[in-house]
């Protein structure tokens, strides 16, 4: 019922919405962008509070409380030094943690200065100050705000995937706008294109469960097929090669433009709309490797009481990618324009360069695959407690 509801109304709410404004108006399309920003900014901060805020009230506590606890605790203890015998430091008895519904985390060597806050101290020991976590956490605790950390480089290095998925309701309906859109007698609406992200993941999830992973699982041993870290890997190049077929489908569409005499003309030149599909179709395949892999990355490697903050905070990069997208077309926009220049992306597509803008966003996800390949080989896995429940 709840997924019905919410079919129900996002769509309505985002028609509705982008209906308010003025197409034959410039200055009313460029809102209507910024409308759809905006929408998705303010469906995602409220999975964002859901996810944060509105667990205080749930049992063990905020996460975010615990994370201040933490760092708290461990500034309090700056001149303490953390002993070498990590068994010293403190914990709670038996096989669950002091955090309700959380196993125990196994202690790692990183980020030691964290300790301090689990490191008991002679005014604990005089104070009694066992049961103030603001004066001295468990490791369990600490090792929470340490996955955190960790996590942190992945949750980054996706925002630019967002940023590439963000095209799809923006360049790429733009490009759609100056192709032929006529198949036969019919023409096709340039976002009803989007339609081929959809067929593509709804091509790939069965593909990709059925078919890659068995074939994956034979090479690595790995019972899931690729670890979550790889999959994500894969959906950012894809990604990178969707912006390529972007880029191509222009440098055609502009070659075409120029020999038509069509330059100074805003007008569609006579290239198929179809030679669009295959960069919506890899975007596609790009959130099936990337965005599932990322919910299951954040869900598996949350510790186990900040699962919906994790979650919530794997959904805030869908946001920040659309705010980036915009942001680097703005700049694109001003440097471009300089000198009286009509820039890559002026009101007629035909006198500008949109494959620049597409082949930028192609080398910035290039710089970030790399930069998240150097964070994934550096990750180190959580490592929680078995209950035993003999």
């Amino acid at each position: 019922m709840i997924a019905l509801g919410t079919g129900g109304i996002k769509p309505c709410v985002s028609s509705f919405g982008a209906d308010q404004f003025d197409d034959t108006d410039p200055a009313e399309r460029a809102k209507k962008g910024s409308f759809f920003n905006w929408f998705y900014f303010c469906i995602n901060i409220g999975a964002f509070i859901s996810g944060t805020i509105i667990v205080i009230s749930k049992p063990g506590g905020s996460p975010l409380t615990r994370v201040c606890q933490v760092v708290i605790a461990a500034f309090h203890k700056w001149h303490i030094d953390v002993p070498h015998d990590t068994s010293l430091l403190y914990e709670v008895d038996g096989q669950t943690s002091a955090i309700e519904g959380s196993r125990k985390l196994e202690h790692t060597d990183e980020l030691r200065f964290l300790d301090r806050a689990a490191t008991i101290s002679s005014a604990d020991l005089k104070s009694e100050s066992f049961t103030d976590p603001w004066k001295l956490c468990t490791v369990t605790q600490v090792e929470e705000l340490k996955i955190l950390i960790r996590m942190f480089p992945i949750w980054a290095t996706t925002i630019i995937f967002s940023a590439v998925y963000a095209q799809n309701s923006s360049m790429f309906i733009e490009q759609g706008m100056v192709l032929d859109k006529r198949i036969g007698s019919f023409n096709i609406p340039p976002a009803s294109l989007s339609t081929f992200d959809v067929i593509s993941v709804m091509v790939w999830v069965p593909l990709y469960d059925r078919i890659l992973v068995p074939i994956a699982r034979k090479f690595t041993g790995r019972e899931k097929g690729f670890s979550e870290l790889q999959r994500m890997g894969i959906g950012l190049v894809l990604s990178i090669f969707a912006m390529v077929s972007a880029a191509l489908v222009e440098l055609k569409r502009l070659e075409i433009a120029m020999s038509e005499g069509l330059i100074h003309e805003k007008t569609a030149v006579p290239m198929s709309i179809l030679w669009q599909i295959p960069q919506y179709f890899l975007v596609g395949a790009a959130e099936v490797f990337t965005c599932i892999g990322q919910v299951e990355f954040f869900y598996d490697q949350a510790p186990d009481a900040m699962r919906s903050l994790c979650s919530a905070f794997a959904l805030v990069t869908v946001s920040l990618g659309s705010y980036i997208s915009s942001i680097i077309l703005t700049v694109v926009s001003y440097f471009t324009t300089q000198g009286g220049d009509p820039g890559w992306i002026p009101d007629n597509l035909n006198e500008g360069h949109l494959d620049r803008f597409f082949w930028l966003i192609a080398g910035i996800s290039f710089v970030n695959l790399i930069v998240y390949i150097g964070c994934s080989i550096r990750y180190k896995y959580k490592k929680a407690s078995r209950l035993n429940f003999m």
